[in-house]
């Protein structure tokens, strides 16, 4: 559904306690309402539901925690593992009693549900109206449903415990582990809104977490599925990415690299609130090429951020600080921070999240993303990380930041240069570094292909790091086919003696 920001100005909302989920719901619950949390277990609907409650105990709110499978023991203890205190938290416990294994315990002319079903619901009725809360949590539907009997009484009972919490003000989460056959859809249907959690188990790396809104009435939540993590301290979401949300003032100017030669060759700089993609063999200098702009803009006092698929901030550090950029300082000093990405740990929207927070908390000028190859391993597929990446670019240079990607490609010296994920449409610069053969060396080129809205050299320098220092040299005008890898010399060019100096 399409967000409208009028929305619900005039009705109160409860805050989840989770910052992510209330701005997938545009601000929270509506109040007084009845509400489905539905997951596999371990997928984390039992640290929502204490989020919920404790945000409620926060405001002041008498909140109660029903349990008709874990035991209050068993709660405690999770909620330990989390470092919470569940002061404030009334916790009623209806586990059948261990007396029930009993023989003599054993119902005889009743069906169990006739008599266990009646005895929780008045036990429930009779501890709501002691407490009169405001907020309830039913954990969990499967053993409601199992002492229902039938689906008709088990809708009923539904029915009716929403007529109860209405007349009474209360918002109720109902948790549902999914244990039964199929969707609940006896609960779907009279919920006020779902949220469904679900837990991926990739065949590498960590388990993933993602959530959705199947339903929310009245209301333009932000639809999509949601990445989620559970960490110590409860549930982090991050809300998909729309990047049409995010529109800022444009800041126009050009970030020079500080090497006149390349500068030259790019047409004095990259853009903010553009993309430049670096693409080029191993080894060829495309991080390096990157760690020169981002020193220069902390030269500049300007904000940076690196985030590192492939290479260690240690190997990064050292050969930048051997070619004359001492990155450490402006690291130090807060200009520049690089994070090196897991990507097996990583999931997609976290990455995005914390590119978002280096946007709009640390304001930063300039962002590269190393490696596009990495990037893509935290994807399961490719057609979404293309989908995902142009939502990306586009909220970047909404946000007036230049960004620099780095692809690398399959291969050395000769042949088709291949890479794994074709990013040069997206990009509005492409940057490529080439090694060609000559005289029995093996050198590398520099070339700007592509650059939107702006002039640049159409020429090939020779790109070299060497002497503590990188290096632009002349345009290649005494060769033909650099970017073949295996060029001729042109008989013309050497005749006249030019580019003596390479």
């Amino acid at each position: 559904m399409n967000p409208d920001p009028d929305q619900k100005k005039n009705v109160s909302l409860l805050s989840s306690g989770i910052q992510g989920l209330d701005d997938i719901l545009r601000g929270g619950f509506t109040i007084n309402r009845f509400y489905l949390v539905e997951g596999v277990p371990g997928s984390g609907k039992t640290t929502l539901a204490f989020q919920f409650l404790m945000e409620g105990v926060r405001r002041g709110e008498p909140v109660i925690y029903i349990t008709l499978s874990e035991t209050e023991d068993e709660l405690r203890g999770i909620a330990a593992s989390h470092g919470w205190s569940l002061e404030g938290i009334t916790i009623r416990e209806l586990v059948p009693p261990e007396s029930l294994l009993q023989p003599d315990e054993q119902y005889t002319m009743f069906h169990p549900s006739e008599v266990e079903l009646s005895e929780t619901t008045k036990t429930i009725l009779t501890t709501v109206d002691e407490i009169k809360p405001t907020r309830v949590v039913f954990d969990s539907l499967s053993e409601f449903r199992l002492l229902a009997g039938s689906a008709l009484r088990y809708r009923r009972q539904i029915l009716a415990l929403k007529q109860f919490f209405s007349s009474r003000k209360t918002s109720v989460m109902l948790l549902d582990d999914m244990t039964h056959d199929g969707a609940d859809q006896q609960v779907q249907s009279i919920a006020h809104g779902i949220v469904r959690l679900e837990q991926l188990n990739p065949e590498y790396g960590a388990e993933r977490r993602r959530l959705s809104i199947v339903k929310y009435r009245g209301v333009s939540f932000r639809g999509g599925y949601h990445d989620y993590v559970i960490r110590r301290g409860g549930l982090e979401v991050y809300p998909r990415l729309v990047a049409s949300e995010h529109k800022m003032p444009a800041i126009t100017e050009k970030l020079p690299s500080g090497i006149a030669e390349l500068d030259l060759l790019i047409g004095g700089g990259i853009e903010r609130g553009t993309s430049t993609l670096i693409v080029g063999a191993a080894g060829s200098g495309k991080s390096t090429l990157a760690a020169q702009f981002v020193a220069a803009a902390a030269a500049r006092g300007q904000n940076a951020a690196m985030f590192l698929f492939d290479e260690s901030i240690h190997t990064l550090l050292t050969r930048s600080a051997a070619l004359g950029m001492d990155l450490r300082k402006p690291i130090q000093a807060g200009r520049v921070k690089v994070q090196q990405v897991d990507p097996a740990e990583l999931s997609p929207g976290e990455f995005v999240h914390v590119i978002r927070r280096s946007v709009e908390e640390d304001h930063a000028a300039v962002l590269v993303i190393d490696s596009l190859n990495g990037y893509l391993n935290a994807m399961p597929e490719e057609r979404f990380l293309i989908a995902q990446l142009h939502e990306l670019l586009t909220f970047l240079g909404q946000s007036s930041v230049a960004t620099i990607l780095i692809g690398a490609h399959r291969g050395l010296v000769g042949g088709p240069m291949v890479a794994p994920v074709d990013a040069s449409y997206l990009a509005d610069s492409v940057v490529l570094l080439r090694y060609f053969e000559s005289k029995g060396d093996v050198r590398q080129a520099i070339s700007v292909v592509k650059k939107r809205g702006g002039a640049h050299e159409r020429t090939i320098r020779e790109f070299r790091m060497e002497g503590g220092a990188v290096k632009v040299g002349q345009p290649l005008r005494e060769f033909h086919g650099v970017l073949t890898g295996v060029p001729s010399l042109d008989p013309d060019t050497v005749k006249f003696g030019m580019n003596k100096n390479l």
